[in-house]
């Protein structure tokens, strides 16, 4: 019915969104792909494998739309920026230094979220996708397998280089990892 339909959408049209924006790395462009997503999933719904959690299902439709997306413009692997005067733009200039203890580099601090948020864009897709499906949407990782089409292992091995390359990006940022820890394996 319509009423579910839109129930659906209102559910998951948010994580949808993020997972593709954060592939895709274009607002506009993310709100078209999550648009195309739920289409597909419209339209998929009579293959859907109840076996599956629908989530997991609708999570991979997404993660395939975006992933599609950036095969056919050959933008899978990410190219580093440029600047008008075709200077390499470092992902982390605009990145505040949160080194020091005074009280504005304290309230500085706080920003660690949107300095994190900014180092999970300059990732590989493949590791921005993990990232964003097992720490904002909570999946664990054979839910993350399900959805990426992986290997259990395979899905381990990315979370674990992308960890390890956020935590590199946010040494070099100023925000060590003593500054926060998620508690999460």
């Amino acid at each position: 019915s319509g009423d579910a339909c839109t129930a659906l959408v209102r559910r998951f049209e948010r994580p949808v969104y993020n997972l593709v924006g954060r592939l895709v790395q274009d607002p506009a462009l993310a709100e078209d792909l999550t648009q195309d997503a739920f289409l597909k999933m419209f339209r998929g719904l009579g293959q859907y494998d109840a076996s599956l959690r629908f989530s997991s299902w609708l999570f991979r439709i997404a993660h395939n739309t975006a992933i599609d997306y950036l095969r056919q413009r050959r933008l899978l692997i990410a190219t580093p920026r440029v600047d008008e005067d075709g200077e390499t733009i470092d992902p982390l200039a605009s990145l505040p230094d949160l080194r020091g203890d005074s009280p504005e580099q304290a309230a500085t601090r706080r920003q660690v979220g949107a300095v994190l948020d900014r180092a999970i864009d300059t990732l590989r897709p493949e590791y921005r996708a993990v990232v964003v499906l097992r720490h904002h949407e909570d999946l664990d990782y054979e839910e993350i397998a399900e959805v990426m089409d992986l290997p259990l292992g395979t899905v381990k091995t990315y979370l674990h280089r992308a960890r390890k390359e956020l935590a590199a990006l946010l040494r070099e940022a100023g925000v060590g990892p003593e500054t926060r820890s998620s508690g999460r394996p």
